[in-house]
């Protein structure tokens, strides 16, 4: 497996994602996985609004959020079957101090790039992962997490398998689509690196032609921190 993050020029509010993409990678060989800065998905969309104050945010991120909780840093919100901070509601790099929104639909998304994508660069077995940065319980710094994904099966199930003593395996399965969405974030970075595009190739993947909705997100009352979750679900 190997990581080719791109440079790229600064993607502005309203620019042609397409075009974007094609502009600055070439050529993509087959079984590649093409990684992407959600923030640029938000923009090309028009997912943008001029400074708020702090009570207009935080109003936002209530309405952008299935649950929410101030903490001390911030909201620790859930949107879209997803833990994350401020409803994926970020500042950072933004012209102007404008704030950017999550995209609409990643997953759709996803799947349209990935049908465009693989007429233009000629391949049979290719996948998009759309990335934003995540927190994890108890760990300090962000992480990549993919928010939609399209082109292969995302999570590898190991529920009825044999580890190397016989013992079957209950509860465990493998979150491909993070995994792989967290190393290509290391190197796409989270300040001034102008690098929001990411090409896996040799990604230790299962292309599929169909996508299997929802395979990803884990049912709530079943989760590890339904506990903790059951406090901030509206």
């Amino acid at each position: 497996m190997n990581f080719k993050p791109k440079k790229t020029s600064v993607f502005k509010e309203g620019d042609n994602l397409s075009f974007f993409i094609k502009k600055h990678i070439k050529k993509i060989k087959e079984n590649g996985v093409l990684v992407i800065s959600s923030k640029i998905v938000a923009l090309s969309e028009g997912r943008v609004l001029p400074p708020l104050t702090v009570k207009q945010k935080e109003s936002l991120i209530k309405k952008e959020s299935t649950g929410y909780i101030k903490t001390k840093l911030c909201f620790f919100t859930i949107k879209d079957a997803m833990v994350m901070t401020n409803a994926g509601i970020d500042e950072s790099n933004s012209e102007g101090g404008k704030i950017i929104l999550l995209p609409k639909d990643c997953y759709k998304t996803a799947s349209e790039l990935v049908k465009e994508l693989k007429k233009f660069y000629k391949v049979k077995n290719f996948g998009v992962i759309i990335t934003d940065s995540m927190i994890l319980p108890l760990r300090a710094g962000v992480i990549g997490a993919a928010v939609g994904y399209s082109g292969f099966k995302g999570v590898k199930n190991y529920i009825g398998k044999k580890d190397i003593y016989g013992r079957k395996l209950k509860m465990t399965m493998v979150d491909i689509a993070d995994s792989l969405a967290s190393a290509a974030s290391l190197l796409m970075g989270e300040a001034d690196e102008k690098t929001p595009l990411c090409v896996i190739e040799n990604a230790p993947v299962v292309f599929c032609a169909k996508d299997k909705k929802g395979e990803i997100k884990y049912p709530l009352e079943q989760d590890l921190y339904y506990p903790f979750f059951k406090k901030l679900l509206k």
